[in-house]
């Protein structure tokens, strides 16, 4: 074929898939059920968690409980947790966390995240709340009553 006819011929014939294809209607969305939405399945049940054993009760036992005033007005509250012993919950903002108490070298109580994203470092005059998985404090300077006596002796 001719170089001459064969541009236009080229051209005319994406022209008209161009335009067949312009033409062709979008796809209908798909009609709504009139059934209700099958509900989410249900999360699966928490692990237990593991029986503490004497060290750990040893820690918890050392833990201060109760509300702790924090900078920038903020709180968190400790608690013992109600289902197992040895574990600890820590309460701040919206969240919730199981905690591991654990004695240090240092003389510091920390409080572990049972699923690892969290700590509570309890030392003499104050705790912090940090985020382990970005390694930023959530809160600092948090003090207990007992911390308080602490710094006022100090």
């Amino acid at each position: 074929m001719n170089r001459t006819l064969l541009v236009p011929a080229l051209l005319a014939s994406m022209f008209c898939l161009g335009l067949a294809q312009a033409e062709t209607p979008a796809p209908k969305a798909a009609p709504k059920s009139t059934k209700a939405a099958k509900p989410a399945p249900a999360a699966p049940a928490a692990k237990p968690l593991p029986p503490a054993d004497q060290e750990q009760l040893s820690a918890a036992e050392r833990t201060l409980y109760g509300e702790y005033a924090c900078e920038f007005s903020q709180k968190i509250d400790v608690s013992m947790n109600p289902k197992t012993p040895g574990y600890v919950d820590v309460k701040f903002k919206n969240s919730l966390f199981t905690m591991k108490p654990v004695l240090s070298s240092t003389g510091a109580l920390r409080l572990e995240d049972v699923t690892g994203r969290t700590l509570l470092l309890q030392i003499a005059n104050k705790s912090m709340l940090m985020d382990t998985k970005i390694g930023q404090r959530m809160v600092d300077d948090c003090v207990h009553p007992e911390q308080a006596k602490f710094k006022v002796a100090g």
